[in-house]
């Protein structure tokens, strides 16, 4: 037996353990039993706190709890249950409903919390189920109400508003959408959706695809954890999960709105839960024009989730989610001021099977099967501009290529230049683009707690890569077999310092073995409190490495797969040593503290961070390889170089964020990231060898990557947001602001001599902007709520990527309707 079939038979069996393992012995009461416990933020019992006990929202039973906590409700028919908890200091709090069969106990326990600021239960950072009080990482997180409560459309324009993030758009709606997490590449954020990988081989995510349909919430981890997460987990980890039904009675939603630009959209939800069973299935439909020719964006997207209780400690959980999008691709109008013809398709599939099971009281036990489909298409059906060729009749003639008209390119540095530059170059037409991925995953946690303040947990994931590219039908493809482990302990001494240490060890197909540590540190000097004006200071702690496998094309045209093509690489391999392509790896420290005031009605937090990414990947030419000490007889057989571990880069900064509750329906966020981020080795063409514009002689430029010593390009050293938001039993509504500094950029253009004419100086190229964006909601009865959404208020000029115009205002109006839930249908 092979090793996949041995892990595979490893996980049926485990697999059965989750479902069929008693999770402890049968109650002699025919009926079923909720018991729990009520505990603070960091973990103690709260003594004489009121429990209701909720079956399908309606009041079932009344206890208080004991000095240690617990409170039970026992002899309950077979049904869905919550938990409404009040107590002397806190706030008051519904626990998720349960499913309770007949015999069945079930373990509810409840954090109750302190003033109005919520502390959220958070799973990123530890693989489990863990107060945010109780963890030392940066994690944010956005729930489902604040999503609904701005009509945010896509994730990205919520991933915004929290620090350390800058997104930037390509253009307007659809456009090609990248993250930077505390300037780390948009490559380096694992991105999981109720579990399952959503990044494509090598990292890379399309943020413009990703709607909010179905969204619950979205928690982001700011900075590395490849011991949960394995490879891709270099930055940061971005945790999507869909809503789940919870109400006896179906619950149906419809939207639909419209706005300028030939905006449409239509969203519509269903979703209930009826005995050990709850669904919840949601599609939406938008489409728009954008603002510019070419540029019509569709996304179709489907969300479901599918839960199965058989019994009080077991569940099987099923999610699906699919998009399809079609996005016209005009190219950077603002150079060339001819349209292209392009145009893109992407259609991404991602299913979970779950099952999960609370072995023992102290025993957890989970497995998850895991499929991700990715598939692109791009097309240039035809050369668009002015064709153009002055090399005629000599040897350096290959046809000609396609200017754009002319244009004046001014930076936000003050630089400016005329001319005109190639916007489609000779070749064969239509020029394609295609790509696909399959990602097939099986995953095993195993969670066991000591005690009350001390757990360890142990994972195992195999999982199954195969990609391809297709370019002019020149093939690139690859499949993977990958495996890593990892363990954690957590643990916690007199609820005032709280420790989460692991190690993760990753066996990757292309650069073999990796290992991985981390170590998460909180610490309170003064511990949550229900009176005084000072609540609780929390100082926290976090060091971790990460890594990042390559991606198919950069494994296949790297220097190991170059030369092992070749008839003499196999001995210029074994002459030299040459290994395979090696992971990107980063290596994280930060520290900060936390200060809650006004009986945790306000909230101050301050992160100081340092990050170091090397062994980066990239092109290397090959007059540059020797250089790296690539020995020369090596460098010349790649004919024009090839993809090594070469390039690093470092950024450190702050983050400063603040959330206030001013009562009477008044709150207010908003937090401030400085960035300091610089290139401290490349070897890639354009850094080796600066571009000199002619007009600016003496100004060395980054055509296509940045210079040693400057910063990353898109990312700026000044980032921030603001939320301001008033809810009123009759209406709520939210004014939010967004701005970014000016940044680094080059515009990549080659003029008509294959020169550098059209470049600019890459220092703050990129201007700032400042978006502001309105939203409302009003309630005109249970089932019938209008609402109003205006993105870029002021109507700026912007562009958030330099040649690519950002949307001027928009908005839409529309109605939202609501059938059945928890008021019933006809209520």
């Amino acid at each position: 037996m092979n090793l996949t079939k041995s892990w595979q038979a490893i996980f049926g069996a485990f697999f059965l353990l989750c479902l069929l393992a008693p999770s402890q012995p049968a109650s002699a009461a025919s009926g079923g039993i909720v018991r729990g416990r009520v505990v603070d933020p960091l973990g103690g019992a709260i003594p004489n706190a009121g429990v209701t006990l909720l079956e399908n929202s309606k009041e079932a039973g009344k206890a208080k709890t004991g000095q240690d906590g617990v409170f039970q409700f026992s002899d309950l028919r077979a049904g869905r249950y919550g938990v409404h908890v009040e107590a002397a200091g806190f706030e008051s709090q519904n626990s998720a409903p349960v499913f309770v069969s007949d015999g069945g106990t079930v373990e509810l326990d409840v954090i109750a919390q302190i003033g109005s600021i919520r502390q959220e239960v958070v799973v990123s950072a530890t693989g489990t189920e863990v107060p945010e009080s109780q963890v030392g990482a940066s994690v944010s997180v956005l729930d489902q109400t604040q999503l609904e409560k701005t009509n945010i459309l896509d994730i990205q324009d919520a991933l915004q508003t929290v620090p350390g993030i800058q997104v930037v758009e390509t253009g307007q709606r659809g456009g090609t959408t990248s993250v930077f997490v505390r300037g780390g590449d948009s490559d380096f954020n694992k991105v999981l959706i109720d579990g399952i990988p959503a990044n494509d081989v090598g990292g890379a995510v399309e943020f413009g695809n990703l709607a909010t349909t179905g969204v619950n919430q979205v928690e982001i981890l700011r900075g590395p954890n490849s011991v949960l997460y394995g490879s891709d987990g270099l930055g940061s980890v971005i945790n999507i999960t869909t809503r789940r039904g919870s109400t006896a009675a179906p619950e149906l939603t419809y939207f639909v709105d419209g706005g300028n630009f030939g905006t449409l959209r239509e969203d519509g939800s269903l979703a209930g839960a009826y005995r050990q069973f709850d669904y919840f299935s949601e599609f939406s439909r938008f489409d728009t024009q954008n603002g510019i020719p070419n540029n019509a964006f569709h996304n179709g997207t489907y969300a479901g989730n599918f839960g199965w209780t058989p019994n009080g400690k077991s569940e099987i959980r099923f999610t699906l989610r699919h998009t399809a999008v079609a996005l016209g691709d005009p190219s950077s109008l603002a150079f060339y001021g001819i349209p292209d013809d392009s145009s893109q398709r992407e259609h991404d599939t991602y299913i979970g099977v779950t099952a999960q099971n609370q072995t023992t009281p102290r025993w957890h036990n989970l497995v998850r099967f895991a499929s991700t489909q990715l598939r692109y298409g791009f097309i240039n059906p035809s050369p668009t501009g002015i064709p153009f060729d002055p090399f005629v009749g000599t040897p350096y003639d290959t046809g000609s290529n396609y200017l754009g008209n002319t244009a004046t390119l001014c930076g936000a540095n003050g630089f400016c230049t005329t001319g005109q530059a190639i916007l489609d170059y000779a070749g064969v037409y239509p020029l394609t683009f295609n790509s696909s991925t399959i990602r097939r995953s099986f995953y095993a946690q195993s969670d066991y707690q000591f005690r009350s303040d001390l757990g360890v947990s142990a994972g195992f994931r195999y999982e199954n890569e195969n990609g391809s590219t297709n370019s002019q039908g020149i093939i690139s493809a690859d499949d993977r077999n990958n495996y890593s482990t990892f363990f954690e302990g957590r643990g916690s001494l007199g609820r005032r310092l709280y420790a989460t240490a692991g190690v993760g060890l990753d066996k990757n197909a292309v650069f073999g073995f990796a290992a991985t540590p981390r170590v998460s540190l909180a610490y309170y000097l003064r511990r949550p409190s229900t009176s005084g004006f000072f609540s609780d200071t929390k100082l926290k702690f976090n060091f971790a490495n990460g890594i990042k496998e390559p991606s198919i094309t950069e494994q296949g045209s790297s220097l190991y797969e170059l030369l092992s093509q070749l008839p003499q690489g196999p001995g210029l391999i074994a002459a030299y040593g040459i290994s395979p392509i090696g992971p990107e790896r980063s290596r994280s420290f930060d520290f900060g503290a936390d200060q809650n005031i006004w009986r945790n009605r306000a909230r101050l937090s301050v992160t100081l961070f340092h990050e170091d990414f090397y062994n980066l990947i990239d092109f290397v030419d090959a007059g540059v390889l020797p250089e790296l000490g690539v020995p020369p007889d090596v460098a010349n057989a790649t004919a024009f170089g090839a993809y090594i571990n070469s390039d690093s880069f470092r950024s450190l900064g702050a983050e400063v964020e603040t959330e206030v509750d001013l009562g009477h329906g008044l709150r207010m966020r908003g937090n401030y990231t400085y960035l300091d981020a610089v290139v401290t080795r490349s070897f890639t063409g354009s850094a080796v060898q600066p571009a000199i514009n002619p007009a600016f002689p003496n100004i060395p430029i980054g055509a296509f990557s940045p210079l040693v010593g400057a910063r990353p390009f898109d990312r700026a050293p000044h980032s921030g947001s603001l939320l301001l938001a008033y809810a009123r039993p009759k209406f709520d509504i939210a004014l939010s602001g967004y701005f970014a500094g000016r940044r680094d950029g080059s515009t990549f253009l080659t003029d008509g001599y294959l020169g550098n004419s059209m470049l600019l100086p890459n220092r703050n190229l990129q201007a700032g902007y400042q978006l502001i964006d309105l939203s409302g909601n009003y309630p005109i009865n249970r089932h019938v709520t209008a609402y109003l959404s205006i993105s870029n208020l002021l109507s700026q000029r912007y562009q958030a990527e330099i040649g690519y115009p950002s949307l001027p205002l928009t908005f839409r109006a529309g109605m939202k309707f609501t059938l059945g839930g928890e008021s019933g249908w006809w209520k």
